[in-house]
């Protein structure tokens, strides 16, 4: 599967203003955010990364915006034939992730636990502090409890800028 072109379809296809505190800037650090986490725990990081782009992709606003989890992975199944080329499986987890990801707090499954805690461990952009009581994870909880995401900056954060300078190109 190709990420980029993953990434450079919904950069296209949604009305999530670019400078929003839920778009692409958000979007990247939940990847990085959700690698850091994959790595250390074994979680799918196809699935991560695919969550990173998609659960916030079709948000309305940036207030509450119940349901915007579920547009994002209804999104998804739109374009799944075309881009999103993984197992069915894989893909239930992928939905079930972006979906719930805002109304649940916990899960057992390590994919999952990766993705919400990629997007939790970005909760301070909007000035809320870390608990580790919401976060699924060793690693995330080891994070949150020392408020500190510093070891975080060691993993790449993806320059979405550059699809989107690309595309304008064409």
């Amino acid at each position: 599967m190709n990420l980029a072109a993953v990434w450079d379809r919904v950069l296209k296809d949604t009305s999530v203003e670019h400078s929003s505190i839920h778009g692409p800037d958000h979007w990247a650090r939940v990847e990085r955010n959700g690698l850091y986490v994959a790595q250390k725990t074994g979680a799918n990081q196809t699935i991560v990364q695919l969550f990173a782009v998609f659960h916030d992709c079709m948000r309305e606003n940036d207030h509450i915006d119940p349901g915007h989890g579920r547009r994002g992975a209804e999104y998804a199944v739109q374009i799944k034939d075309e881009l999103i080329n993984i197992p069915s499986d894989d893909f239930d987890k992928f939905y079930y992730a972006c979906e719930w990801h805002t109304d649940e707090i916990t899960t057992d499954d390590v994919t999952i636990a990766a993705c919400w805690d990629a997007d939790r461990l970005d909760l301070g952009r909007v000035g809320f502090i870390l608990d580790p009581l919401y976060m699924n994870s060793e690693p995330a909880q080891e994070i949150a409890k020392r408020d500190d995401i510093s070891v975080l900056d060691r993993v790449t954060v993806r320059n979405w800028k550059k699809l989107v300078c690309r595309s304008n190109v064409r």
